[in-house]
């Protein structure tokens, strides 16, 4: 699969495009640059390279985070309960998934992947079809103090000891250069091992994305073809429109970094069925 995307988000055109085996690059490109020769610009492109795993790459050139984008104490959102509008997630077909899977998992969204959307903010829904077990899957998913198994862009992850997965707990990320975020601190919102569910919120931390909340839920599927069970993830999002930008262009680098993410999942998740490493969780 092949795709190209341009977007420009915090003054940065990002271009995400991808090839073969699943590889992505990315290059940000502050607007308004000067033209300059390709010899220039391919050594500027070039200076700050970083190595991901599964064969990511990436090179940003991103203007400094600008005073006052910590979010510490996130703004709430407008509390009219007349300005707000819920999504209607459940009404449009996510794309990846077939008519009868969609139909499926419809109760699903209602229930989980529904939000209350006020002016300024925008919300999404996306779906990854995984090969692998669902009790595999969520086993990485449920993991909120190792996000960085499946998630690109993360340097590190920090919880507090004694740890112990419940909701309420916190942790602290902090993002590798390049992306328009420094650190982020998020809080587990849901965890429900019987239904497979899991949510976070971001509560602080230096980035752009405020009061970003998201859910994740992980649903089995029985293969028509070979009686095989897989596993199809839904995630969805709601989040604030930086100053600046455009709910178009908000969605589109979430939905990408989303849909990375997802992309991920599926890979290590289907590698480690392969293997046979796949092990129950321990709660």
């Amino acid at each position: 699969m092949k795709f190209k995307q341009a977007m420009n988000f915090g003054g940065v055109v990002y271009i995400f495009a991808s090839g073969r085996e699943r590889k992505q690059s990315f290059r940000g490109i502050p607007r308004n640059t000067p033209n300059r020769s390709s010899k220039s610009r391919s050594a500027s492109a070039n200076s700050v390279p970083y190595a991901l795993s599964f064969s990511c790459s990436l090179t940003f050139s991103l203007p400094a985070m600008e005073k006052g984008e910590s979010s510490a104490s996130t703004s709430e959102p407008d509390s009219d309960d007349n300005h707000l509008i819920p999504t209607n997630h459940h009404l449009n077909p996510t794309s990846g998934l077939t008519p009868h899977e969609f139909a499926s998992l419809v109760p699903s969204v209602t229930e989980h992947h529904t939000y209350l959307v006020g002016p300024g903010q925008c919300s999404s829904l996306l779906a990854q079809r995984i090969q692998a077990p669902p009790d595999a899957v969520w086993s990485v998913v449920r993991r909120f103090d190792k996000p960085q198994t499946y998630k690109h862009f993360i340097k590190s992850c920090a919880v507090k000891d004694p740890f112990h997965m419940a909701v309420g707990v916190t942790r602290d990320v902090n993002v590798i250069s390049g992306l328009p975020a420094a650190t982020s601190t998020e809080r587990l919102d849901i965890l429900d091992d019987d239904r497979r569910v899991t949510g976070f919120s971001i509560i602080g931390g230096e980035h752009r994305l405020r009061n970003y909340r998201s859910v994740t839920t992980v649903h089995a599927f029985d293969s028509d073809a070979d009686a095989k069970i897989y596993t199809v993830v839904l995630e969805s999002y709601v989040v604030d429109v930086p100053d600046g930008n455009t709910e178009e262009d908000t969605r589109l680098f979430a939905d990408t970094v989303v849909k990375l993410n997802l992309q991920k999942l599926a890979t290590v998740t289907e590698g480690t069925n392969r293997d046979g490493d796949c092990k129950p969780h321990s709660r």
